[in-house]
């Protein structure tokens, strides 16, 4: 059973910068894609951005594109999203998710692992 833990969320103005961290453990060997959802109040979880643990791939959703950094340390089974130019409308909680399927996927109902989420907030 993979864990993921989340950390890095907060308050920043806009234009500003945050980086989340999110720790995997636990069967980490299955692990095929990591990924960052996110869910703002009222509306549905959305993918942001995932990337593939052994091949490097990344995909982003074409609003944060230019803006986030998706990337991963094997060796800390740890995956990052660094987050510039934030806008008020980035503002959501942020949640990890991990899935053993054989393709990369961006449909958050296609993820088994969920962390338990990080708020960030955007002010304008």
């Amino acid at each position: 059973q993979v864990q993921l833990v989340e950390s890095g969320g907060g308050l920043v103005q806009a234009g500003g910068s945050l980086r989340l961290s999110c720790a995997a453990s636990g069967g980490t060997f299955s692990i095929n894609t990591m990924g960052w959802f996110r869910q703002a109040p009222g509306k549905e979880r959305e993918f942001v951005a995932v990337i593939s643990w052994r091949g490097g791939r990344t995909y982003y959703r074409d609003s944060v594109k230019g803006r986030f950094t998706i990337s991963r340390d094997n060796a800390k089974n740890t995956v990052y999203l660094q987050m510039n130019s934030l806008k008020p409308e980035d503002t959501a909680v942020y949640y990890c998710a991990a899935e053993a399927g054989l393709i990369v996927e961006i449909t958050p109902q296609r993820y088994d692992y969920w962390g338990q989420g990080t708020q960030v907030t955007v002010s304008s």
